[in-house]
């Protein structure tokens, strides 16, 4: 069986279990690209794209197979996990995690269809040709995360009018993608007057990026949208120590403030993650992604943590109640 077999040097591999390898050769094998790694039931994107997966008719174990490889933030494996995956032939790859995923597919095939899921502009990285006609053989949805950084910095304000400086948490990333969000959050800090101080995190040391937020008596602070921070372990560390020094702070998801952070902003994940499962059946049953128009987010949510604000001794305005999708008690 397929789900004995191991790839040795690979990251992280994993196959959809299936009752019988002859009941697998009639199915169709889509592999799923992630720069973190897991098992799709284990995050709130798997579990959307399966959920639009099924929409679209397909079942894993039943008339799909999945086979996952996870680079586990070693990004330069992507590419040798990309060319795995196009030489065993997969009818789709979906990626998640960044344009450099969707970029190592992109690179290791021009047939294969690939489906990304992608918090960047899919153009500015050169992946598609335009939103409304991708062209190639790549399609997919993005989250714009970049685009809402005024948005969020607006909504923290609307609670904490009196704060002057707003702290800014990213990774000590030279990356492109790094820097142009950190340039995002310094306009938005422009446009609404107020001084942002970046604090970048270095080999996951988030304590030493929190000591320099309170020396610099930062008022509050807005998390960054990156995938590193977004694991669990990772997530809790920037869910406690906010909370220890108390310092309020908004996040890009629910994921967050679901976990006792105050405050969260952004697109539907699982609107997305589930839009992109749909994609993929419509891929499967015979549509061209060259035909599929780029799918920009049509939902978001604000969601606020009252548990949180009272520990932190904020009474949360009736206006911004009013405004929130999900009010967490």
């Amino acid at each position: 069986m397929l789900r004995r077999e191991f790839i040795a040097g690979l990251g992280s591999a994993a196959v959809w279990p299936l009752a019988a390898r002859a009941q697998q050769s009639a199915m169709p094998v889509i592999g799923y690209l992630n720069l973190a790694g897991g098992s799709l039931n284990t995050n709130i994107y798997g579990r959307a794209f399966l959920e639009g997966l099924a929409q679209a008719g397909y079942v894993p174990g039943r008339n799909l197979a999945i086979e996952i490889r996870g680079a586990n933030f070693q990004a330069s494996i992507l590419p040798r996990l990309a060319a795995d995956l196009v030489a065993r032939n997969v009818a789709v790859i979906v990626t998640i995690g960044g344009p450099e995923v969707a970029g190592a597919a992109k690179a290791a095939t021009t047939t294969t269809p690939i489906v990304f899921m992608l918090d960047e502009d899919p153009i500015e990285y050169g992946l598609v040709a335009s939103y409304n006609r991708p062209g190639g053989n790549v399609t997919g949805v993005t989250f714009l995360t970049a685009e809402l950084m005024g948005k969020r910095l607006n909504l923290l304000l609307l609670l904490l009018p009196q704060v002057t400086t707003v702290g800014y948490l990213c990774p000590a990333s030279v990356a492109p993608i790094v820097q142009a969000r950190i340039s995002d959050m310094l306009a938005a800090g422009r446009v609404l007057g107020r001084e942002i101080i970046v604090l970048r995190v270095s080999r996951l040391d988030f304590e030493a990026a929190f000591a320099t937020l309170f020396e610099q008596q930062v008022g509050a602070l807005i998390v960054g949208n990156y995938t590193l921070f977004a694991s669990p372990s990772n997530r809790d560390k920037i869910l406690e120590l906010p909370a220890r020094q108390k310092v309020p702070a908004m996040y890009t998801d629910r994921r967050y403030s679901g976990n006792g952070g105050l405050m969260s902003y952004g697109v539907s994940i699982t609107e997305q993650s589930r839009n992109a499962g749909l994609y993929t059946g419509r891929i499967l049953k015979g549509e061209k992604p060259a035909d599929l128009p780029i799918m920009q987010p049509t939902k978001f949510e604000l969601v606020i943590n009252l548990k949180t604000a009272k520990a932190l001794g904020l009474t949360i305005p009736e206006t911004l109640l009013a405004t929130a999708d999900e009010v967490i008690q």
